[in-house]
């Protein structure tokens, strides 16, 4: 029992640690704000760090995260070259609400619409928020799901480091 239990340890830790290593899928079709279709392979940033975060119009700590992060995000832009990419994951009964909500809370981020939510399955989001860095070379170094108050120090804290790491 005790070797099973090792087993499957291990197979998630490592899990893990393949996943960090993953780069985003190239392939998907988002939807940007004026209606348009967007590839994801379009979401790159010059070598830079992105940050893709998952969320929706319904979702309160979502709002709350991206509203902290809109109070910092100039200055981050400046010291790190980050670019952020929001991706709502509203379904067709709530897609049209997206471009009035980002607008009202003068969200300055590139917002694409994943409405089948094919993006969100090829990432393995369950639930919004979900957040992923991605280095200069498109590879996911580092993810975190849900938002409580401070957890935006650890993502720019990840963010500097890629950042360093890419010079």
């Amino acid at each position: 029992m005790k070797r099973f239990f090792f087993t499957v340890i291990c197979l998630t830790l490592g899990g893990i640690a393949l996943a960090q290593n993953a780069t985003l899928p190239q392939n998907i079709t988002l939807k940007a704000l004026d209606g348009s279709s967007v590839q994801t392979s379009a979401i790159q940033n010059d070598g830079k760090p992105i940050i893709v975060n998952f969320w929706a119009t319904w979702c309160k700590p979502c709002n709350r995260e991206l509203n902290t992060i809109k109070e910092l995000y100039e200055e981050w832009q400046e010291e790190t070259g980050v670019k952020i990419v929001a991706i709502s994951i509203d379904d067709a009964r709530s897609a049209q609400r997206v471009k009035p909500h980002v607008d009202g809370n003068g969200w300055e981020y590139e917002v694409y619409i994943d409405q089948n939510q094919d993006f969100k399955r090829a990432m393995n989001v369950v639930n919004p928020p979900h957040t992923f860095v991605i280095n200069g070379k498109g590879e996911i170094v580092w993810q975190h799901a849900s938002y409580v108050e401070g957890d935006e120090e650890e993502l720019i804290e990840v963010v500097r480091k890629v950042a360093a790491e890419g010079k």
